[in-house]
């Protein structure tokens, strides 16, 4: 198989990204035939589809590929750009890392900060389930990921951060309203709980594995927000399960009450990266690395 044209590649790229023939033609300033066609050659070349469809558009096994690759072909080019043109004004270096909320909410600002203040970077921030981020790596659309998944895949590195402490909280009113007797199956079904959304099923494995309790037999509140849990319990209008890191504040002052301290979590982190990282994408992974140890430390 001879070179890849990556004016196809990059077609693909952006119709899987803006999930639209109409925006990736708009881009790339072509007609929407013309990104159809391109789509349609790069099948031709390779011999298979390279994205399904539907209502949203999919990558194919072999699409996730390309993309994959076309990410890290954009990579090199963006870090080797200014050392071979130094003269010429920088622009900013588009970075994308996926990350899950609680992390986010709690020590991954604070690791790239310093790289944000010395470096021109455009962050481009994935919220995603720690189970779920390295599904970001695999289709190319992000660098660099934290999960709860160890094995890294082909291609990548993982480093060990430390481990994620969560704990069943509430304010004290809503647990002598719906607790008094203590958590148990019972209590949990008639107590609002909160989960991210969905596909949130850390607070389902966690009810299931410690109460015996399935997600149909209670409700959840649904909030994409790690800052809102918190609000919420603090509120009285929900229970929430917790990183220790982010409310040890509302623990300490008895904002928040730990409602069953013989029950809790712990979710150990890992930091996923290219092995060809470099540059500024190099400095950003070792950061985060530098930062999550120390601050997650155990």
């Amino acid at each position: 198989m001879a070179n890849f044209d990556y004016k196809l590649l990059s077609a693909l790229t952006e119709v899987i990204e803006l999930q639209s023939f109409e925006l990736a033609a708009n881009k790339l300033f072509i007609s929407q035939s013309a990104i159809s066609q391109r789509i349609k050659s790069l099948e031709e070349y390779i011999g298979q589809p390279v994205l399904i469809r539907s209502q949203p558009i999919v990558l194919t096994t072999a699409g996730e590929q390309l993309v994959s690759h076309f990410k890290k072909v954009e990579q090199l080019e963006n870090e080797l750009a200014p050392v071979l043109s130094p003269d010429k004004p920088l622009q900013p270096m588009k970075v994308s890392l996926a990350v899950n909320a609680d992390s986010i909410a709690t020590w991954f600002i604070q690791a790239v900060t310093p790289v944000l203040q010395s470096h021109l970077v455009e962050l481009n921030l994935m919220i995603e389930h720690e189970e779920r981020t390295l599904d970001k790596l695999r289709t190319g659309e992000a660098i660099g990921a934290v999960s709860v998944i160890e094995k890294p895949l082909k291609g990548y590195r993982s480093f060990r951060l430390g481990k994620m402490e969560y704990c069943l909280v509430a304010n004290k009113t809503f647990k002598n309203k719906y607790f008094k007797d203590g958590v148990n199956r019972e209590s949990l079904k008639m107590a609002p709980a909160i989960s991210y959304d969905h596909k949130d099923d850390m607070h389902v494995r966690f009810i299931a594995k410690r109460f015996d309790l399935g997600a149909s037999e209670y409700f959840c509140h649904r909030v994409r927000s790690s800052e809102a849990f918190v609000e919420l319990a603090k509120q009285g209008v929900a229970y929430s399960l917790l990183p220790k890191l982010q409310i040890a504040n509302e623990l300490a002052n008895g904002e928040l009450v730990n409602l069953s301290p013989e029950n809790e979590l712990i979710e150990t982190l890992y930091w996923h990266s290219w092995v060809l990282v470099k540059g500024i994408n190099k400095k950003i992974s070792q950061q985060i690395v530098k930062v999550g140890q120390e601050i997650l430390a155990s």
